[in-house]
C-alpha cells in the first residue's frame, strides 16, 4: 500500500469557501494578519502533511489563488497569510472538477501550466445515468448506511422500485442518489420500499428527470408495483394502494402550494377537512 495510507488525508471543497477566506483556508494565517485574525490558523497544506489533500471542484479557484497552488506544487513551500516563516511540507494533491479544464484554459480562467502540474494521472468518472449498472449496489449501500445511522433495520427496494431509480437521469448523480436513499430510509413507511416511495421521494427533491417515461406508464407503473406486492403475499392492497396514493398525491400538492391546505385541496377536489384528516395531527397547518 502506499505510504501515505496512513498519513492524514485532508479534503476542501474550494467552491465552497468565499474567495476571500479560500487562501487563509489553504495555506493558514498569522495572528494579525486580517481583520478578525485573532490567533494563527494552521491551513489545509500543513493539515496534510505526510498525507493527500483533496481540492474539489478546483475549477472554481481564483486564478491569484492558482497562482500560489502552482508554486506550492513546484517547490513544496510556502508563507501562511501575513506570516515570514517559510513552511515546507510533503502533500499528494488530488484534483476534482465537473467543468472542462482544458475549456477554461481556453476561456482565460484557468492556468494551463497549473493544468499541467495537475494533470499527472486522470480518471475521467462518467455520470450516473451512464452507468446505471451502478445505481442498485450503491442504493444498497446508501441504504445500509441511512439504516445504521437512524438506528433501524436498512430498508430494501423491491425490483420495480429499483427500475424506477434506474430509469431517473440523476441531474445530481451520486450525490443525489445518495440524498433520495436517506430521505427513503427515513420515510417510507414499510421495509420493502416500493414504485409509489421511489417516485414521492424524488418529486420531494424537486427534479423529475425520467430517461424516456411518459406519463402514459403510470398504468404500467401501478401493475409493476401491484404484481410485486401480490407476490410478497401483501393482505388487503386495495386500501394500502388508495393511502399511498393519497399520500403521494398530497405531498405533491401541498409541495406546489407551498403548504397551503385550502389551496391544495381545491387543486385536487377535495375539501379541506378531508385533506386536513389525511394528514393526521402531526402536520402543521398552514
Amino acid at each position: 500500500s502506499s505510504p501515505r495510507a496512513r498519513k492524514p488525508f485532508v479534503a476542501l471543497n474550494t467552491a465552497a469557501i468565499p474567495a476571500e477566506l479560500l487562501e487563509s483556508e489553504l495555506f493558514g494565517h498569522e495572528t494579525g494578519a486580517f481583520t478578525g485574525a485573532t490567533k494563527r490558523h494552521i491551513g489545509r497544506f500543513e493539515q496534510a502533511d505526510g498525507g493527500t489533500l483533496f481540492l474539489d471542484e478546483i475549477g472554481d479557484m481564483p486564478l491569484p489563488l492558482q497562482t500560489r497552488l502552482l508554486r506550492v506544487l513546484a517547490e513544496n513551500e510556502f508563507f501562511r497569510v501575513g506570516g515570514r516563516e517559510l513552511i515546507r511540507v510533503d502533500v499528494r494533491v488530488i484534483a476534482a472538477t465537473h467543468q472542462d479544464l482544458e475549456a477554461l484554459v481556453e476561456q482565460g480562467r484557468f492556468r494551463a501550466d497549473l493544468l499541467h502540474r495537475l494533470d499527472v494521472v486522470r480518471l475521467q468518472l462518467p455520470p450516473l445515468r451512464e452507468r446505471r449498472g451502478d445505481i442498485a449496489q450503491l442504493a444498497e449501500n446508501f441504504l445500509a448506511m441511512a439504516g445504521r445511522k437512524l438506528d433501524m433495520l436498512p430498508k430494501r427496494l423491491s425490483s420495480a422500485a429499483l427500475e424506477d431509480l434506474r430509469q431517473y437521469d440523476w441531474p445530481g448523480n451520486v450525490r443525489e442518489l445518495e440524498n433520495v436513499c436517506w430521505r427513503l430510509a427515513a420515510l417510507a413507511t414499510a421495509d420493502i420500499i416500493d414504485v409509489v416511495d421511489v417516485d414521492a421521494a424524488l418529486a420531494r427533491g424537486g427534479r423529475r428527470h425520467r430517461s424516456g417515461r411518459s406519463d402514459g406508464q403510470w398504468d404500467d407503473m401501478l401493475s409493476s408495483w401491484a404484481a410485486q406486492r401480490l407476490s410478497e403475499g401483501a393482505q388487503g392492497l386495495h386500501a394500502e394502494a388508495r393511502e399511498r396514493l393519497d399520500r403521494t398525491l398530497l405531498e405533491a400538492a401541498l409541495q406546489l402550494t407551498q403548504g397551503r391546505r385550502a389551496e391544495a385541496a381545491a387543486r385536487l377536489g377535495l375539501g379541506r377537512n378531508t385533506v386536513t384528516r389525511k394528514l393526521g395531527p402531526g402536520r402543521k397547518r398552514r
